[in-house]
């Protein structure tokens, strides 16, 4: 299933469809446009070999902290993905992509990494990955013996009240240089290669207070609050702290913005805004008050930036249960929620497609990750795919991915039932 002939749309056609809220000809399918909506090297390597063969073939790492796999041109067309995505420029262990060099990991596959990613390994059989692949300063990332990806490891200094600057939680935002400049130009150009393809940005600098940036894995030494229950409870004990740091985030996030949407105009369809996670498993990790205050009004200043410039849709990932926070990502002015976790209290895709569906476009909730494609039968995958289709699809508003990425040991069987599920359900 060709992602630029299946059907009477091209890709982006189908995107633009789906974003617009109008009935596609299939549904509209996403896995790699973002670092959210991907997949594992491993669980890519052996999906590519399964619909490819190229046994010998070595799958790019693109990004090292979950280790998620690059779906190519190819394993995009065989199988009916629509989106490319552009990426930052950095990963987020400050590596580039580039100077590919072959990497086994703990489950034996063989991979590519970037020429900066550099690891050490202790004796426990721990893997220590390094802030820009320098090894000698104290390492940023650890994966344990026979584990899939990276934790960060928390470089936290002794906090002195006295002392505590904004600046140093600041550190890593700042105006694009000439060489993020250039990379975009690139990034650009790309795009325009592949004009049948729905096209998403990812935004730098929009995230506010999202838990995998705040300990800054792509810092060598990195200053203010890093530790992450320290910053959690600073939300609350040093809320003035952390709204000043959101607010000079934002300064600097909307004058790269400006740069971004004179640069990419209209070839942009969709952009990824923020990663910050509001929901846990049973219900909101964080009070209506606390998101309108803290939150919304920062959300709401880069939203209207886009929505009064470009026809761009934006998109918020946020894990967990959020129904109830819904109406206010709206009233944020987000147009598409992710990853939709189907599993978590007050998130039946029933319910929500009939609540929100003409507010919000569902981009995933195609396939728990969590237990369905995971320990399932390829039945109960196949299965569980055409029911979320049928579901979220109707009069369009749905984006296929599962919720959050595909992890490393999925079984290939699964995969393959996932994607025959979505080819069956064009008719």
């Amino acid at each position: 299933m060709s992602a630029t002939t299946a059907g009477s749309m091209t890709s982006r056609q189908r995107l633009q469809a789906t974003l617009s809220h109008r009935q596609p000809d299939r549904v509209c399918v996403d896995f790699g446009a973002t670092a959210v909506t991907g997949m594992h090297v491993s669980a890519v390597t052996r999906l590519r070999r399964a619909v490819l063969g190229q046994s010998d073939y070595r799958v790019k790492v693109i990004e090292p902290y979950q280790m998620l796999g690059e779906v190519d041109d190819e394993l995009r067309a065989a199988l009916g993905i629509d989106l490319i995505g552009v990426p930052g420029r950095k990963t987020l262990f400050g590596t580039l992509a580039g100077d590919w060099k072959p990497w086994t990991l703990n489950d034996g596959t063989p991979v590519l990494v970037s020429g900066d990613f550099n690891v050490t390994q202790d004796e426990a059989g721990d893997t220590y990955i390094y802030p820009e692949g320098d090894t000698s300063v104290p390492a940023s990332g650890r994966m344990p013996a026979g584990g899939y990806f990276f934790d960060a490891v928390i470089r936290q200094d002794p906090i002195d009240e006295e002392r505590l600057d904004p600046e140093d939680n600041l550190e890593e935002f700042g105006l694009f240089s000439e060489e993020d400049l250039a990379y975009y130009r690139t990034m650009r150009d790309g795009l325009l290669q592949h004009p049948d393809c729905g096209h998403m940005l990812c935004v730098p600098g929009t995230a506010f207070g999202d838990i995998a940036l705040v300990p800054a894995p792509f810092l060598k030494h990195p200053r203010g609050i890093r530790d992450v229950e320290e910053w959690y409870v600073s939300t609350v004990t040093r809320k003035a702290y952390v709204r000043t740091v959101f607010e000079r985030q934002c300064e600097i996030a909307e004058q790269n913005l400006v740069a971004l949407i004179e640069l990419f105009g209209d070839l942009i369809d969709a952009a990824m805004i923020t990663g910050t996670d509001f929901g846990t498993q049973r219900g909101p990790f964080i009070s209506l008050a606390a998101y309108r205050d803290l939150y919304q009004p920062f959300h709401k200043r880069v939203n209207d930036l886009i929505h009064s410039r470009t026809t761009w849709k934006t998109f918020i990932h946020s894990c967990g249960s959020v129904y109830q926070l819904i109406p206010d990502f709206i009233e944020s002015g987000f147009d598409i929620l992710n990853p939709v976790q189907c599993s978590a209290a007050e998130m039946d895709p029933v319910r929500l497609k009939r609540e929100f569906g003409k507010d919000v476009v569902f981009w995933g909730g195609g396939v728990d990750t969590q237990k369905t494609i995971s320990f399932g039968t390829p039945q109960q995958v196949y299965d569980e795919v055409r029911q979320r289709i049928e579901i979220f699809n109707e009069n369009g508003g749905f984006v296929f991915n599962s919720i959050h990425n595909v992890q490393g040991p999925t079984p290939t069987e699964n995969l393959l039932a996932l994607f025959r599920a979505v080819k069956d359900s064009a008719g």
